[in-house]
């Protein structure tokens, strides 16, 4: 039965599925793989495989720092491939320190991060001739700071001095070690922030004295809470008090002038309340003053030395005209009788 050949995975277009785990078996690529050079490969040669970085380390805490270092070493050449080599405990634990993650985490940490291609386990701690050839890699992507360990000031010398090595720039201000540090540092906050959350004592190592401890800090800072939020609402209803006293007090001012200047234009010197008055009072004594005669009857002037004379006491009485000729008959006869008494 005749063998099929293989070709060499191609880097992943899709990120709807984790990267796969590199295989137990030797690199299944069966294309011709010639030794490339940093210039070669950045000219997109050769066309009919993928150049392959291999890039590999810890990855406890898989952080941006991680994240960001294994984005340079995909983008170093145009159709590259990434495999992500990660060290099981026991190697960890051997050459660098306790980690915070299972090797099993890590690896699937790796798995879901978009630039990693394929994860390869229980990657070794010093990379061999042998390895590199059973797995094809072109070149190996790493900071180019001098990694000590295992006895060796560097472990990255050989590849290094083999022209496969290719750098990539470490994050400032982000590790491993910074976050663990941080943790150790705020332990008392970290505990007491889980005993809050229902982790018991024992599943945080803590003693029975210090469990006591947090727990009463936790009660002082829920208080300390409260005490702070009815503080904030105390200051946020003085000020609501302060601007609502503002605004009534400019309206009053605004009100004031308004009054005193309608007060002013009613009883000012000037005032319409002034006007009206002498208007009124006018009024009043035209209509007391006696009117005048007509102008069809004859005024009688009066010297100012003399005096009306009293009225005489021979004036005819006046009296009405008679209503008819008996009646007038029967006053002179009257008058004519009145002189002869007089006589």
């Amino acid at each position: 039965m005749e063998e099929l050949e293989h070709t060499c995975p191609l880097p992943r277009t899709t990120l709807i599925e984790p990267a796969i785990f590199t295989p137990e078996t030797s690199c299944e690529c069966r294309a011709p793989h010639e030794k490339l050079t940093v210039e070669q490969a950045r000219l997109g040669t050769p066309v009919d495989r993928p150049v392959r970085i291999y890039a590999d380390g810890i990855f406890d805490l898989f952080h941006s720092g991680h994240a960001r270092a294994l984005m340079q070493a995909k983008n170093l050449f145009p159709n590259a491939y990434l495999i992500v080599g990660v060290c099981s405990d026991e190697l960890t634990h051997k050459f660098k320190g306790f980690t915070v993650m299972t090797e099993e985490e890590r690896y699937d940490a790796l798995r879901h991060c978009r630039y990693v291609d394929e994860v390869l386990r229980d990657a070794p701690w010093t990379l061999t001739q042998e390895f590199l050839e059973k797995h094809k890699i072109d070149f190996v992507a790493h900071d180019d700071i001098p990694y000590s360990s295992a006895g060796s000031e560097d472990v990255y010398k050989h590849i290094k001095e083999a022209g496969m090595f290719v750098p990539t720039k470490r994050t400032e201000g982000i590790s491993t070690s910074d976050l663990i540090t941080r943790i150790v540092r705020d332990y008392d906050v970290y505990a007491r922030r889980n005993l809050q959350r229902g982790y018991t004592a024992k599943e945080l190592n803590v003693s029975y004295i210090n469990e006591k401890k947090y727990r009463l800090q936790n009660q002082v800072d829920r208080m300390k809470e409260k005490v702070r939020t009815v503080e904030e609402k105390s200051k946020h209803f003085v000020y609501r008090v302060e601007e609502k006293s503002h605004d009534l007090i400019q309206k009053w001012e605004e009100k004031s002038r308004e009054f005193i200047g309608n007060f002013l234009e009613l009883f000012g010197p000037d005032g319409t309340w002034k006007q009206m008055f002498q208007e009124r009072s006018g009024r009043m004594i035209q209509a007391l003053s006696p009117r005048g005669s007509p102008s069809s009857s004859p005024t009688r002037e009066f010297s100012p030395s003399r005096s009306p004379s009293p009225p005489s006491r021979w004036a005819m009485p006046r009296t009405s005209p008679p209503s008819s000729p008996k009646g007038a008959s029967a006053s002179i006869s009257s008058m004519s009788e009145g002189d002869e008494d007089e006589k």
